[in-house]
């Protein structure tokens, strides 16, 4: 007799189920935020944009100083990455839950969608249906998964044996993996294309470019002019006047507000004896002025780049201030953007002799719309955060212990004067530099204050003075030079200004929270 022999077990294959589910929910998610991108550029708004500056007002003070670290002026598309990616991961839940739950999934949905509803419409800039495109989108999600789960769950069965693969067998019982990635690919592929179109829509559609490019602006009672002196010409060097695409942008915007200069209005309003409300019309219909000033964000790093010159026009806050009467009691001016920014901005720096203005013009042409066309806030000697409020549409006289800048709750200091600071910019750190005759150059700032002098130390060496271009004004920063007489090896290059003041800049490192960075700036180089 022969022993019982056993039929050899059937293996099953994998069912691949949890993964073709994820698949398929981030594929649906994909379709509905390109459905809402799409609907909201056809009503002014963006959903994922909307989500992301909400975002934006929730993160705390060190969740932007990292923003800003990492990705410096491309933190605003580093975010809506991040968003995107989210987004599409919680599609990947959703798949997930789905297999378990249809029901726990279409709530997940939906409350997604509402999230991005509400963002929406509690933002200052909200067009009147802005609550549709997110529904759209919540709507659109769920009609992919009702199309892509029934495939997702569904795959060929194990053949007959003596079948060949892809029989007819096979196929007969249901959609074949190809098929699946078909659908899913062509949902996700339509949402992608979706999404490029609408922000494509948005950027092609917008009708502030095209009224900026047919303003003409007036011609200043005051003109500035820069001395060929304050610029030193050496390669490398940031040029005294910065070009305005070079210019840094930081702002909370995530999508540029479209201001109608034709519809323009500036409120003045608050601690005053009347009310000021003026249009654009009748601010250019004033004695506009030019002014250099160079404009500082609180977040530059020691040696950072987030700084910048620029010739303004435009005019006095003083005088608007004076217009209405402000009253004894006032000591701050809360200042409002189209989007709903706020700063507050010292009393007296808008009321003292500086060139504090509404600005129209930058470098000879209307400010760029990413520079807060049509109008915004220039004030030497303060940080932007607390005084540079583009696309500004009111300014409520007030007082600090009864409001409050957008930056203030979130850990910044109250007033944010501007700290003496200075670069090296050649050469730039990790540089091969050639032994014999050099140059160290940079810039100083102390905006309102002023610059008396750069010192230069190499490695532990003395100070040295450096050369300074001849200043525009205490409102600008200043270039400055030292040659060098380079040796081979590895060297650090340190600088620290002195104001003009008296004041030296101070060696101690500080963070930009919560009122700006302090050190010594130090470039390592390697001459050969």
């Amino acid at each position: 007799m022969h022993p019982r022999q056993d039929p050899a077990p059937t293996r099953r294959p994998r069912d691949g189920g949890g993964s073709r589910a994820a698949l398929a929910g981030a594929a649906s998610v994909a379709f509905g935020a390109g459905v809402a991108e799409l609907a909201g550029a056809l009503l002014g708004t963006s959903p994922v944009a909307a989500v992301g500056s909400t975002l934006i007002d929730l993160a705390p003070p060190w969740g932007k100083d990292l923003a800003i670290a990492l990705f410096g002026t491309g933190d605003k598309a580093a975010l809506i990455t991040a968003v995107a990616i989210v987004l599409l991961l919680l599609g990947a839940l959703t798949g997930l839950v789905w297999r378990r739950s249809r029901a726990a999934a279409q709530t997940l949905v939906v409350v997604l969608g509402l999230l991005g509803l509400a963002a929406a419409v509690t933002r200052a800039d909200a067009p009147a249906l802005a609550a549709l495109p997110a529904a759209l989108g919540a709507a659109g999600t769920l009609l992919a998964l009702a199309r892509l789960m029934p495939r997702a769950a569904m795959h060929p069965a194990t053949p007959p044996a003596g079948t060949a693969p892809g029989g007819a067998e096979a196929t007969a019982t249901g959609p074949t993996r190809r098929a699946f990635l078909v659908w899913t690919a062509g949902a996700a592929a339509v949402g992608a294309l979706a999404a490029a179109g609408g922000w494509a829509l948005q950027a092609g559609s917008r009708a502030a470019s095209a009224l900026r490019a047919a303003i003409v602006l007036p011609r200043p009672v005051r003109s500035v002019t820069v001395p060929a002196s304050a610029d030193l010409g050496i390669p490398g060097l940031a040029p005294v006047v910065t070009p305005n695409a070079d210019f840094y942008r930081i702002d909370t915007a995530l999508t540029l507000p479209q201001v109608d200069p034709t519809t323009w209005r500036l409120r003045i309003h608050g601690k005053v004896d009347e009310e000021v409300e003026l249009g654009w019309d009748d601010l250019m219909a004033l004695p506009l002025e030019e002014s250099v000033t160079t404009l500082t964000c609180v977040s530059n790093e020691v040696g950072g780049d987030l700084v910048g010159t620029a010739v303004w026009l435009g005019y006095p806050i003083r005088h608007l201030l004076a217009r209405a009467g402000v009253h004894p009691d006032a000591d701050m001016v809360l200042s409002t953007s189209a989007d709903g920014f706020t700063a507050g901005t010292p009393l007296e720096a808008l009321t003292d002799d500086r060139d504090a203005i509404l600005a129209v013009g930058m470098n000879g042409e209307p400010l760029p719309i990413a520079h807060g066309f049509p109008v915004r806030m220039v004030v030497p000697g303060l940080y932007g955060y607390v005084s540079a409020t583009k696309w500004v549409v009111d300014l409520e006289v007030t007082r600090f212990a009864d409001a409050q800048g957008y930056w203030i709750p979130r850990g910044w200091s109250e007033r944010g004067p501007i700290k003496l600071a200075s670069r090296i910019d050649v050469p730039r750190h990790g540089a091969n530099v050639a032994a014999g005759d050099a140059m160290i150059a940079g810039v100083a700032w102390q905006q309102h204050v002023g610059v008396r002098g750069v010192e230069v130390r190499v490695d532990d060496g003395p100070w040295q003075p450096a050369t300074l271009a001849t200043a525009i004004s205490s409102d600008t920063w200043v270039q400055w030079m030292l040659p060098w007489q380079a040796s081979a090896g590895r060297h650090t290059i340190t600088a620290r200004a002195i104001g003009e003041d008296g004041e030296p800049q101070t060696a101690a490192p500080a963070p930009p929270a919560p009122d700006g960075a302090t050190g010594w700036p130090t470039v390592g180089v390697t001459v050969a």
